[in-house]
């Protein structure tokens, strides 16, 4: 317990490192992160080698047509994307990437897994980092870029995420992100509502958002991966709980539904559906239908990460000032606090016929350049892990909230980047409790199988 704890201290002082250098106005001087396991990044800006080359390339410049493939299920993805796109292109005219889009959740994870497994991926593609990452079985389907001289650009706390063994996979495709509820500050402060710090206080806030014929909570099972959030964001107060939990789940000696905190996501989403939080088509609903319900006031919360901010930055600039986050609600005020998400990931596939010409496009996204084009394309939605990378002034208000947790050490890495479990069938097992199709204890129970599948295929010692 002790280890996990100086663990967990360690890597929230590095992330906290994150934050502050992100937010900062270059005023202050960037604190040090705290030593982990992991040489700790220069705060300097990235070195002459590191950054991409703003030369033209000379006249007898092959060229080249690499294909990038970029997950839809968030519009704010593809613009990130292009935008990354069409600054490399200009100053490499030779060169030519053509974005190509999938759908997320488990349709697109399929496409994945299948288009590495025959050979007939991307030469490029935008995905998960952290556990998700392991059963695509990075040493034989990647390429490792950890001998790449732009590494030393990249936070530690990343790069942690996209390894195996010694070698690293991919380069940061966006901000790191909080994983909580997003809410409508304009209809708190109609009703008089201040942000819950207790699951207690957030049921109390729904009893009267409902009462005043906004639904409380918006659920958008249409895209059933954002089901999972009132499990996944949970973690840390699991944590706070069973500050072992990580350990004992990765070596099969605890499990969600023998472990109280754990399983009490499962009961919140079971709680939802009980008690009429969600809105009238939450089983049909999609994501932007959540978002463009939480802009324009008909629902009140929606449980997410801060991805999404950018899509409504976008969508709706009138508005995304009135959005603000909080984590989500555990059992003490005293130490209520969120979980943070590492960012996804850009690889490079083996298979890819212009692996030189891909690094290099790599390159740019993992520098202090690539993260400007990408604040001029959409307001970040959280901090850059890219050492020397700040984000602006005006940084959207949720942003601030983040920052608000990290400044009094109120966060941790949620459970997928701790342990290398995370069952495939969650979405659709959330769903199923979220939809009173099951109880959350049935919930919890079917989780447990799903993750022992997957401890099996990974070979895991102890299951």
């Amino acid at each position: 317990m002790g280890q996990t704890t100086a663990r967990r201290a360690g890597v929230l002082a590095v992330l906290s490192a994150v934050i502050v250098t992100a937010c900062s106005s270059g005023a202050s001087p960037t604190p040090a992160p705290a030593a982990t396991a992991t040489a700790a990044p220069s705060t300097a800006a990235p070195t002459a080698t590191a950054a991409p080359s703003t030369a033209a390339p000379t006249a007898t410049a092959a060229p080249v047509t690499l294909t990038y493939l970029v997950p839809n299920d968030v519009p704010a993805n593809v613009t990130r994307a292009q935008a990354m796109v069409d600054a490399y292109t200009a100053l490499h005219p030779n060169v030519s990437i053509q974005i190509e889009t999938r759908p997320g959740g488990g349709d697109g994870d399929n496409l994945v897994k299948t288009r590495l497994a025959t050979g007939e991926m991307n030469d490029i593609f935008w995905y998960n980092s952290g556990s998700l990452l392991q059963p695509l079985n990075p040493a034989q389907t990647l390429v490792d870029i950890s001998g790449e001289s732009f590494i030393s650009n990249i936070n530690p706390s990343f790069l942690k995420t996209v390894s195996q063994g010694t070698a690293i996979f991919g380069v940061p495709s966006e901000p790191a992100m909080g994983g909580g509820i997003l809410y409508n500050k304009k209809v708190f402060a109609q009703l008089g509502l201040q942000v819950p710090k207790t699951w207690a206080e957030f049921e109390a806030n729904n009893d009267k958002i409902k009462a005043a014929g906004i639904a409380p909570v918006g659920a958008t099972f249409g895209d059933t991966w954002t089901s999972q959030l009132f499990v996944l964001a949970d973690y840390y107060n699991v944590q706070l709980a069973a500050p072992d939990f990580a350990q004992k789940y990765t070596s099969n000696q605890a499990h969600y539904a023998d472990t109280p905190a754990a399983e009490a996501g499962f009961k919140h989403l079971a709680e939802g559906f009980t008690k009429g939080w969600w809105q009238k088509d939450y089983g049909a609903a999609k994501l932007d239908d959540g978002l463009n319900l939480l802009a324009e006031g008909k629902i009140a919360q929606y449980p997410m990460l801060t991805f999404a901010l950018g899509t409504i930055a976008q969508n709706h600039p009138d508005a995304i000032n009135d959005i603000g986050f909080f984590g989500q609600p555990g059992t003490d005020a005293a130490k209520a606090g969120m979980t943070i998400w590492m960012p996804n990931a850009t690889y490079i596939a083996k298979t890819s016929k212009h692996v030189d010409e891909a690094k290099k496009f790599l390159a740019f996204i993992a520098s202090v350049a690539g993260t400007e084009v990408e604040t001029k394309a959409i307001a970040p939605s959280g901090p850059y892990v890219i050492n020397g990378s700040k984000l602006p002034d005006d940084a959207l208000p949720a942003v601030k909230d983040i920052q608000a947790y990290l400044d009094n050490n109120a966060a941790t890495p949620a459970l997928e980047f701790w342990s290398p479990l995370k069952g495939p069938s969650l979405e659709q097992i959330t769903v199923a409790v979220g939809s009173g199709m099951n109880t959350a204890d049935e919930g919890a129970k079917l989780y447990d199988q799903d993750v022992t599948k997957q401890a099996k295929q990974l070979a895991l010692p102890g299951w």
